[in-house]
């Protein structure tokens, strides 16, 4: 070992100087590079630092620690009491809140309870409304029907003996005066026409009408001898009718003759004035028994007409009603089947 050792020595020396030798040729052209040795202490701390403080054991620091933990547990209690306050505020708006939600909610309710009420109540009134007017109304109409009926028969009567009574007189006076003026060759009656005369006169009046007559035979006819102011064809008729005799007063026969000669003219015109007057007494109670009818049916017709369209308007009417109900009713259930899932989902 002591001869190796100084060889190993000499060897690692002579190495050096080789080295260095090499090294010096290489860097004679290169700049010499100096090594920067940095000075910066680190503050970086290292784990044991970390557990351990050098402030712990210092009293301002411990007291600063204090006030700090102090103050923060203070505001933190203040925060906690605003937030306390801010939550029984909502708490309470918010009952208020479900209060007023409740309160509409019993309103809505209530109200559309009462509408639903009020239209089946209508939709039921209308429906016995309907329901009277269709059965008694006809009843009623059929009624009043047989009564305007009965009193147009009647009216139609009584109006058509008016009217024959009126055409039985025109009947009567123009037969009298067709029966005057064939019978006794009449053309004037006490200083008138015929036709004149028995407008102020009954035809049926028949002593007026012997008078009147008399009165005519007394102006016309004074003697037979007498040719001025003579009726002649009236005269000559008196004196056919062979009830003029010799030397017998001439008023006393003519009288007579003149009495029966009105007499049995009336008694035509009358047979003819009744024949007529119940002629046309019928013809006229059908007419108007036809035309009363007709008004009768056809305000019996439009009767029922307005019935009918009535109680098609009421029964509509009623349908709205009945579906107006089921819309509402339809409505508030599912509105309380949505409230219903709500509170389950609120309770939760």
């Amino acid at each position: 070992m002591k001869l190796h050792c100084p060889k190993i020595l000499l060897f690692s020396i002579l190495l050096n100087i080789l080295v260095s030798s090499s090294s010096n040729e290489n860097n004679k052209n290169k700049p010499y590079i100096t090594l920067y040795t940095s000075t910066t202490t680190s503050r970086v701390l290292s784990e044991c630092d970390m557990q351990t403080s050098i402030y712990d054991n210092d009293p301002e620091m411990r007291s600063v620690k204090e006030n700090f933990d102090r103050q923060t547990s203070q505001r933190f209690e203040e925060y906690e009491e605003r937030m306390f306050t801010k939550r029984q505020k909502c708490k309470e708006q918010c009952d208020k809140d479900i209060q007023k939600i409740i309160l509409k909610d019993k309103i809505e309710t209530s109200l559309a309870e009462k509408v639903e009420k009020g239209c089946l109540k209508c939709g039921c009134g209308l429906g016995g409304v309907a329901a009277s007017v269709g059965i008694i109304g006809p009843i009623a109409i059929n009624e009043w029907t047989k009564a305007a009926l009965l009193a147009a028969k009647s009216s139609a009567i009584a109006e058509g003996a008016i009217a024959g009574e009126a055409a039985g007189r025109a009947a009567g006076v123009a037969e009298v005066i067709k029966l005057m003026k064939s019978k006794l060759s009449l053309q004037n009656i006490a200083g008138q026409e015929l036709k004149t005369f028995f407008t102020t006169t009954q035809y049926n009046d028949v002593s007026n009408i012997i008078q009147a007559v008399n009165m005519q035979y007394t102006m016309k006819c004074p003697s037979i001898n007498t040719v001025a102011e003579v009726d002649k064809p009236f005269c000559s008729t008196i004196y056919t009718l062979d009830l003029v005799e010799g030397d017998v007063p001439v008023h006393v026969s003519v009288g007579n003759t003149i009495k029966i000669s009105v007499e049995n003219i009336v008694s035509d015109a009358q047979s003819v004035a009744t024949t007529k007057a119940g002629e046309f007494a019928t013809e006229q109670t059908a007419i108007l028994q036809t035309r009363y009818v007709g008004a009768v049916d056809a305000t019996y017709a439009s009767s029922q007409t307005a019935i009918i369209a009535s109680v098609v308007a009421i029964l509509l009417i009623v349908l709205i009603m009945v579906i107006i109900y089921f819309i509402l009713r339809y409505r508030r259930k599912k509105k309380m089947n949505k409230k219903q899932q709500y509170t389950k989902l609120l309770y939760k």
